[in-house]
């Protein structure tokens, strides 16, 4: 089915996901899609995103590339020649926007100033540090590999490296008290962050944490009052240090915002390569949500025998416009009243909207709805009420 949405991608731009599905070692609290090897055929891997990019270039011609996100499992264990190769295969066949930001996460345990200086040269102008904790028992508790020294050397290292940088931390762990928290936070917010990722602990099916849950194993979780305060910390300090949160879990001084996931919140298209990468991608007036393979064995053989094992579907307008609503209620500028409409071909549930503004968890404003500072930390209620 052909539909106007063509065009709809266009202001929020067109980006570049890279997955690197290879850790150290399995955090107990991650569901993301990681695996721990031995051993790595770094010229295989490097070969078949090359091919991946060369593929959905000839799908997406003439696009400007926004942003490029190398995520993962930990990419800071990349060979830099691969980041290089990416980042070359990228620029010639789309055309780089002259602003375009190169993000690569990092693990503090994989941070060398010789690497880091190796990505820099790649084109990597920005790094995402998951330091998730500032205390040495909390680290262990998340089963992290590093403790606060060697996180703090390694933010040193980043910033002497890159252009821009941005730290992650994990709240409403076990045990922390609000105390812990401000002290936690006011800490990092001295170490001259643009930027911080600051997210909730949840406990995922799947994960160690989440087979320890369901047996009692997991003692000393927040109740949702205390998680409530630990939010409303987040919020006064951080606004207190010029970076206001832009969206629900992230935080920035203005014009340090993370362009990449922009692209994903205010729903521009995105091509995503590597093992179980995500896609959002405009092609022949049909927006397709692709996901590939999440078995690295089974991504990189599909690639090298020239099938690849992504999965297309085509999206209907109206589930383009709930993905547009759940992805852009996550920032504080909200969601376009008109293009919602357009994509949907009807308004919001016009009753649920006005009873939600009256009880003060949405603002219209603009011709934007938006979550209001008492809507986002129960912004999945919200959505249920509005889809």
């Amino acid at each position: 089915m052909k539909h106007s949405g063509v065009e709809d991608w266009q202001d929020a731009g067109f980006a570049l996901y890279v997955h690197w599905p290879f850790c150290a070692a399995k955090c107990p609290y991650c569901d993301f899609n990681s695996h721990v090897a031995r051993q790595i055929d770094h010229d295989r891997w490097r070969a078949a995103y090359v091919s991946e990019i060369r593929r959905w270039a000839e799908r997406t011609p003439g696009r400007v590339l926004r942003s490029i996100f190398f995520g993962g499992g930990t990419p800071s264990l990349m060979d830099p020649e691969t980041v290089n190769a990416v980042i070359e295969t990228a620029f010639d066949v789309w055309t780089p926007a002259n602003d375009i930001e190169i993000t690569l996460e990092a693990n503090p345990t994989s941070v060398e100033i010789g690497k880091f200086r190796a990505f820099s040269d790649a084109g990597v102008n920005r790094v995402s540090l998951g330091v998730q904790a500032l205390d040495d028992d909390a680290l262990r508790l998340l089963g992290r590999m590093h403790d606060v020294d060697q996180a703090m050397r390694a933010w040193d290292v980043a910033n002497e490296v890159f252009a821009r940088t941005s730290l992650d931390l994990i709240y409403a762990r076990q045990f922390q008290t609000a105390e812990q928290w401000r002290d936690e936070l006011s800490r990092a917010l001295t170490l001259g962050v643009s930027h911080l990722s600051l997210y909730q602990l949840t406990i995922e099916d799947g994960t160690a944490f989440g087979d320890r849950y369901k047996i009692g194993k997991l003692p000393g979780l927040p109740s949702e009052d205390r998680g409530a305060d630990l939010w409303d910390i987040t919020q006064e300090l951080c606004i207190k240090a010029g970076l206001p949160a832009y969206e629900v879990s992230n935080h920035a001084k203005p014009g340090a915002e993370s362009r990449h996931n922009l692209v994903y919140w205010n729903y521009g298209d995105y091509v995503g390569i590597g093992p179980g990468a995500h896609g959002r991608v405009n092609e022949n007036g049909q927006r397709l949500a692709t996901v590939a393979a999440s078995s690295p064995h089974a991504w990189l053989a599909s690639v090298e025998a020239e099938k690849p094992a992504v999965e297309e579907t085509a999206l209907h307008p109206s589930d383009q416009a709930g993905e547009l609503l759940m992805m852009g209620l996550r920032l504080s500028d909200g969601v376009d009243l008109s293009r919602y409409e357009r994509l949907n071909e009807a308004p919001l549930r016009v009753e649920a909207v006005r009873q939600l503004t009256d009880l003060g968890f949405l603002r219209i404003a603009n011709g934007k709805v938006a979550a209001t500072d008492a809507g986002r930390p129960i912004l999945n209620s919200l959505l249920r009420e509005l889809l």
